[in-house]
């Protein structure tokens, strides 16, 4: 089984995912954690560093014994990732603006507050920026520290609120957050600093954690197209996303994300599985 197989589905755990988790750390090294199974790897990316230093070449030796270049195209799909996102983010504020207007006028009619909802997330080489949400909760509600995360049926959330989240239109502002270059249409979902998981902090529930920041963050990823997302309350779905994160990471491509965003608007926009 490929981790990259994006009919699989992990969201509900069980022996399917374990196998998975266990597959991934033989093939790659594997890290203790307090999970209690060695299934993090930790040996491709360091703390704090960019996959856009990534070297062009790579040494390998040809079948007769003599050193040859491989010519490494990632820095190339980086760079057209890049374009990617600004032509997106610009034609998709475009396309959308009249529904963005609308729920906009919706939200500041129906609850007095603010109509974005601003959070500090961590992003590309672990540096903090402001994410913008349509706010879907009550304004005297809002959980900006991200300590408290939204559960189905949450007292806290608007009646537009509950419709906005269910289609996942309140993620539609990050496209502003991709235009300024904090984020990318598809990469690791960026999480808030001192992210909980599990009841314990998230790096320390799974060592190696910061090497998902060694990429943009994404409005959507891997472990959100696999079925990953929702409350990080359970252990293994939990470590099974940052599994997804890092192996999006190592195996990027264009095609990667274009069947990423396919797989995402199936799931989250037709069929409607956010809460």
């Amino acid at each position: 089984m490929r981790l990259t197989d994006l009919t699989q589905d992990f969201s509900k755990g069980g022996a399917e995912s374990s196998s998975g988790l266990q597959a991934f750390a033989l093939a790659e090294g594997g890290a203790s954690a307090h999970y209690d199974k060695r299934l993090i790897p930790t040996a491709t990316f360091s703390p704090g560093r960019s996959t856009a230093g990534a070297a062009h070449f790579s040494d390998t030796t040809s079948d007769a014994g003599r050193p040859d270049a491989k010519l490494d195209w990632r820095p190339v799909h980086l760079a057209v990732k890049r374009l990617i996102d600004i032509l997106g983010a610009g034609f998709g504020l475009l396309l959308l603006s009249p529904l963005l207007i609308a729920v906009a006028a919706i939200i500041k009619l129906t609850d007095a507050g603010p109509v974005f909802f601003r959070q500090e997330r961590t992003g590309l080489d672990n540096k903090p920026f402001q994410i913008f949400k349509f706010r879907s909760m009550y304004a005297g509600r809002c959980d900006h520290s991200g300590t408290i995360q939204a559960t189905a049926d949450d007292p806290r959330v608007t009646p537009i609120g509950r419709i906005i989240r269910k289609t996942n239109i309140d993620e539609l502002p990050q496209l502003i957050n991709v235009l300024l270059g904090d984020m990318s249409l598809v990469g690791p979902r960026p999480h808030v600093p001192k992210m909980i998981a599990a009841g314990m902090l998230y790096h320390e529930l799974v060592p190696g954690y910061e090497r998902r920041h060694a990429m943009r963050p994404g409005i959507t990823g891997l472990a959100q197209a696999s079925g990953l997302r929702g409350p990080t309350t359970e252990v293994e779905p939990s470590v099974m996303r940052i599994v997804r994160d890092i192996e999006y990471i190592r195996n990027f491509s264009i095609w990667l994300d274009i069947r990423i965003l396919f797989r995402t608007v199936m799931n989250e926009v037709i069929r409607g599985n956010g809460f």
